[in-house]
This record gives C-alpha cells, structure tokens and sequence, in this order.
C-alpha cells in the first residue's frame, strides 16, 4: 500500500518562495513517477508539474513554468516542488500523486490524473497579499 503524504503548505508572503514535500514512508518514491496538481473550490483539479521515476524528465505546465522547480530529495525519500514568485493562481490544494514505473517523453500523460494510481490528501497553500 502506498500511503503518500504532502507537507509544507502554508501562508506565504507575497514574492516570497514556498517548498511542498511528498513523501512515502515504507516505498522508495524513487521507483514512481510523481505528479503535483492542485485544487481550488469549485473548479477541476489540474496539473501543475510532474517528475517520471528514478532520475527523468521533469515538466511544468501554466503559471508554474519557469517559477516552480521539482526535484527528488533521495536522502529523505521525497519529491520537492519549490514554488517561487506568486501567481493568482498559487492559492490552493495542492495533491502530489504516484504511478510506478513511468518513464515520459512529453506531458500528455504527465499531466493526466487518470494516470496516477495513488494520491496524497493535499496541503493547503495560501498567499498573503
């Protein structure tokens, strides 16, 4: 059973930078593909960035392009994504979500929810203005 557990949300300041971490006690998350979406009230879940298993291709999508940065923290079993600056957008429920042994080239399936097998219960992210 993969049990996955995000932390790090919070109330940021404006400008400032924020880091989530998923982990997943028990697994090596090096061995998944991990994706990070995120939720606000009333509208559907999306994409934010998404990392395919051991050391491969990353991708971002929208307002996280070239502000959040996803990475594996292999010492602590964990996948990062700092997220830097501040967008409308950032305000949310963010989910990280896992599939074993996914290797991508292009973001079709990165980006797809139906393509994760296990999901976190989110953390909240606020932004102070």
């Amino acid at each position: 059973q993969v049990h996955l557990v995000e932390s790090g949300g919070a109330l940021v300041q404006s400008g400032g930078s924020l880091s989530l971490s998923c982990t997943a006690p028990g697994i090596s998350l090096d061995e998944y593909a991990i994706g990070w979406f995120r939720q606000v009230p009333g509208k559907e879940r999306e994409a934010v960035s998404c990392i395919s298993s051991g050391d491969g291709s990353k991708y971002s999508v929208g307002s996280a392009k070239g502000r959040f940065i996803l990475s594996r923290d292999e010492l602590n079993n964990a996948v990062v994504l700092q997220m830097n600056g501040r967008n409308p957008e950032d305000p949310a429920v963010y989910y990280c979500a896992a599939v074993r042994g996914r290797y991508y080239v292009g973001t079709v399936y990165c980006f797809d929810a139906k393509e994760y097998n296990y999901w976190g219960r989110g953390t909240q992210v606020t932004v102070s203005s």
